[in-house]
């Protein structure tokens, strides 16, 4: 039965090609890397989809796209993405019923995956996505930022159902002055396996078959004119799932959340004054970019995203907590072709700080406060990630460097900096430095005496072969030093080979 579908998905595809044309996109990368670490040097595996982990190894990435025909009202399009990996392993901890105590277990990456596989259509201004599709950040500068708070392209893509706005559209009755852009959808993790595979099964919790849930909305004015200034939120959370507590190798209790019809619309509209917001994990942001194109068309941008994931930080409550930046764009090919600078701090959250009027007879104090807070990480959920890579800034350690099995954030309160700089040497030679420091003081509710310290930094070139179009080589060399990732070096090189492939009459 299965060949006989294929064989007619086959017959249709080629019917379909044969009266209309197909110009589709593919790319065809090779990657080897080697690094002396646990893992592959931060910035070598960071905002780049979840694709790049290990230390040692080689990849093989194969992508075809079919983009939207300009122009069209009606339109649409797909892609696929399969990725063959061989790599080395990373030891793990798990608790050993027999032995009684914690062990090494050895755990490496799968030899291939989907990485990407969607179907979209467009009418107008308007979008529906469905399948594993990659999102790079909507905000920010994806090959130079550290990454976007909420939805940064640092892990693996989680099959949706995405509707919304292609891009920015113009508000009716404002003369093109204020646009609006915005999406919202709905997902399922697919990490079950990996989860399963790192768990140290020794305490706290493992959290399985949890659905995500992302939607932002932002408002621009008018892009034509030399000042422009987008300002909105972003707002993404888990729910659903089951979550099993275990201690010294035992299940101790679990617990199992609902994702019907109710709790989706909760996730999306939580009720003014009550306690619907229990059933998942919320967090997002507040985003502001000003943006100022000067004479040669060049432009500088300075924009902020303050984070939040309770009451408290949606009021800004939360210090000078945010992901803070400056960028500059060329608008030509030149030495420094952009650069990006970013203050990083989410260190002022409440902690396990509590406080009933019942303490304290005879206070004219009546309300309650708890704290505890943590952007990352909730008391029902793993840390906020898909196949240990965060889902949102990388600048936040993600679980994936939990050496001991546990699968929540270590280092959620932490503070630092990053930069980033491309440019051309020549015609056919650029070149990017990213470079950051950070230093980690552990979660509000388990803060850490002595706080970790880490500096990383990267330098990559890329060569486009002239004489052969689309043919690209890249070399990379970057490192770590500290107490985070730990002291890494490493070099990768790939190559790549890109073109258009027309079907069809």
């Amino acid at each position: 039965m299965n060949r006989i579908r294929f064989i007619f998905i086959c017959l249709l595809t080629a019917s379909a090609t044969a009266v209309a044309k197909e110009n589709i996109e593919y790319e065809a990368t090779a990657i080897v890397n080697a690094g002396s670490g646990d893992f592959a040097p931060y910035y070598m595996a960071s905002n780049r989809h979840g694709i790049l982990t290990q230390p040692v190894g080689g990849l093989l990435d194969v992508k075809a796209i079919r983009p939207f025909t300009e122009g069209k009202t009606f339109t649409w399009g797909y892609g696929v993405e399969v990725v063959g990996n061989a790599s080395t392993s990373t030891d793990y901890l798990r608790y050993d019923t027999d032995q009684k105590a914690l062990q090494p277990h050895s755990v490496s990456a799968s030899g291939v995956w989907l990485q990407q596989l969607y179907g979209e259509l467009k009418l107008h201004g308007c979008l529906i996505t469905a399948g594993l599709k990659a999102y790079d950040s909507f905000m920010l500068n994806q090959r130079l930022s550290s990454g976007d708070f909420v939805e940064s392209g640092n892990s693996r893509p989680i099959p949706e159902l995405r509707m919304g706005f292609v891009d920015f559209q113009n508000i009716p009755l404002t003369k093109g002055w204020v646009q609006i852009a915005g999406v919202f959808s709905y997902g399922k993790t697919t990490d079950n396996h990996w989860l399963t595979d790192h768990y140290n099964y020794f305490d706290y919790h493992l959290a399985q078959d949890v659905y995500y849930t992302y939607k932002r909305i932002h408002f621009r004015t008018k892009p034509s004119e030399r000042f422009s200034v987008t300002i909105g939120g972003q707002c993404a959370g888990q729910f659903g799932g089951s979550t099993k507590w275990y201690s010294y190798g035992s299940l101790v209790r679990e617990e199992t959340r609902g994702h019907s019809l109710k709790d989706m619309f909760e996730m999306f509209f939580p009720k003014a004054g009550t306690e619907s917001f229990v059933i998942g994990n919320h967090l997002g942001s507040w985003d502001l970019l000003a943006r100022y194109r000067l004479r040669d068309n060049s432009e500088i941008k300075a924009y902020f995203e303050w984070p939040w994931e309770d009451g408290s930080g949606i009021g800004k409550m939360n210090g000078f907590d945010g992901i803070w930046g400056l960028e500059y764009k060329s608008a030509r090919r030149a030495v420094i072709n952009g650069a990006v600078i970013e203050y990083i701090d989410f260190t002022n959250q409440s902690g396990p700080i509590h406080w009933a009027p019942g303490d304290s007879p005879g206070t004219d104090l009546t309300s309650e406060a708890t704290g505890g807070d943590d952007y990352y990480e909730s008391m029902h959920y793993n840390g906020y990630t898909h196949y240990g890579m965060s889902i949102g800034t990388p600048f936040i350690p993600s679980t994936l460097y939990n050496l001991d099995g546990h699968l929540n954030c270590y280092n959620s309160r932490i503070r630092g900096f990053h930069v980033g700089v491309e440019g051309s040497i020549t015609p056919a030679l650029d070149y990017r430095v990213l470079f950051s420091h950070r230093k980690g003081f552990g979660t509000a509710r388990t803060p850490i005496i002595t706080p970790k310290e880490d500096t990383s930094a990267m330098v990559e070139a890329n060569y486009n072969v002239e004489k052969v179009k689309g043919l690209a080589i890249r070399a990379q060399v970057a490192f770590d030093k500290g107490k985070i990732y730990g002291n890494n070096i490493g070099g990768l090189i790939s190559v790549s080979y890109k073109g258009n492939l027309s079907l069809g009459k």
